[in-house]
């Protein structure tokens, strides 16, 4: 492992994929404690997931790291506070939520429609375009709040901070926070912006509260009113911890799930002229909306296999609570299991030809979009079984709404060859992804 450091250091997927290929799809690594296994068989890592996940749990390095700047919110609670917090978060993702993310949706996408005119011809940064549009919907959508001024700042701010997150979880040593390291004052300085944008939440939310009788408008409504089975309210620090989680995790996935699915379509025009007629047969002025996605599968279906190809959580890790078998290898109590779903969707034996761009694997054979996407056992983008992302839904809808409201406005060349991927907390594009954008006419 010693000898290992520097190629998990540069290049921590070809590192996993290499002892996949070498020992198999249940890999235990040379570590004294705690036992540590590479677990990438889809039934074991769908048992660890699903059908056994009361007996693993969240207390890892990757979560632990994370909590220095989510604090103790949905994705990086340990199982007995989770429990806790699942129930409070969940009604601000029912249908009538997700109803408002079209209109949220269509705002986004009009003011960066409107930029990219301006600029029209130019070279602009996608990723760094989708970072803003996203966290623009969560921010509307989840907190009832105009972040589209403060965009960039928040952006990079996340950014900083989850760059240091990982470089912390892959040191060997941990040095405190309260050290003033150069890492740790980036981190500071990035969690402060991300608190000063909770303060100024609370503090605008505190002028127009909830009146009495009313239902929550949106999750923080929800936060800040809604009692939890002991009867107990979220104190100020753990309404903080929930929306930092959801500005972090509520759109930095799905920034870096079109930015992978702009770069796909830029290599397959005949795939990207499909989503662009039909959005023409559901809606010819290009504004989509909740009603259409049902008529726009192969949208989806180009969303679904940029999932697969560039799953935003490339590496999932639990620990395990009693013995359990994986794949028949006995895994002791207290074990760490790492599974990557960027190798699991890479499979040959789930997905013939992994690596080729193919949106036709979630078409049914009538061209309709498969309804059994989310029980593929090689398939888990948003996770899987009760910790199963809270905000897939809204992912997906958000998802294919950008993408088809785009498509149809705007084109996108690529500029150089296709950007490396750098698995951070998610997946980003080395560099950013420059492209030259020409608006479209509409008929």
């Amino acid at each position: 492992m010693l000898r290992s450091i520097g190629a998990i250091r540069r290049d921590p997927i070809a590192f996993l994929a290499s002892m996949r290929a070498a020992y198999g799809p249940v890999v235990q690594f040379p570590i004294p404690r705690p036992a540590t296994y590479l677990v990438t068989d889809p039934d074991a890592v769908r048992r660890v997931l699903v059908t056994n996940a009361r007996a693993y749990g969240k207390r890892t390095v990757q979560y632990t790291t994370l909590a220095l700047v989510t604090g103790d919110g949905l994705l990086t609670a340990d199982t007995d506070v989770w429990r806790l917090q699942r129930p409070v978060i969940q009604p601000a993702f029912h249908r009538a939520a997700l109803d408002l993310v079209a209109g949220h949706v269509t705002t986004a996408v009009d003011r960066l429609v409107a930029d990219w005119a301006r600029r029209d011809g130019s070279v602009v940064d996608v990723d760094a375009a989708m970072m803003h549009l996203a966290l623009e919907v969560v921010g509307a959508a989840l907190f009832g709040s105009d972040l589209s001024g403060d965009a960039e700042h928040l952006a990079q701010a996340t950014l900083d901070a989850l760059d240091v997150v990982v470089r912390k979880a892959r040191s060997p040593v941990q040095v405190p926070l309260r050290v003033p390291t150069p890492t740790n004052l980036v981190l500071r300085r990035a969690v402060a912006r991300l608190d000063a944008a909770v303060d100024a939440m609370l503090a605008e939310r505190a002028g127009h509260p909830l009146a009495d009788g009313n239902p929550p408008r949106d999750m923080l409504d929800l936060l800040l009113t809604v009692a939890r089975e002991d009867g107990t309210h979220l104190s100020r620090s753990q309404v903080r911890d929930q929306v930092v989680t959801f500005i972090v995790a509520g759109h930095e996935t799905v920034a870096s799930a079109l930015t992978w699915a702009w770069q796909l379509l830029s290599t397959d025009p005949a795939a990207l002229d499909r989503i662009r007629a039909e959005v023409r047969a559901v809606a010819p002025h290009g504004r989509v909306g909740i009603d259409d996605v049902a008529r726009l599968p192969w949208t989806a279906a180009v969303l679904d296999e940029t999932l697969r190809l560039y799953p935003p959580a490339w590496l999932v890790s639990r620990r395990s609570s009693a013995p359990d078998t994986l794949a028949g290898i006995e895994v002791p109590a207290d074990a760490i299991v790492v599974m990557s779903p960027w190798l699991v969707h890479r499979d040959p034996g789930a997905w013939p030809d992994p690596e080729r761009f193919d949106p036709a694997r979630f078409l049914d054979p009538s061209g309709a979009r498969r309804r059994d996407v989310s029980a593929l056992p090689a398939y888990l983008p948003f996770g899987a079984g009760p910790r199963l992302c809270v905000g897939r839904d809204m992912a997906l809808l958000e998802g294919v709404l950008v993408l088809a409201s785009l498509a149809s406005r705007v084109s996108l060349a690529p500029v150089g060859p296709p950007p490396a991927a750098v698995p951070l907390v998610t997946v980003r594009p080395k560099g950013g992804l420059p492209m030259r954008v020409r608006v479209r006419r509409q008929p």
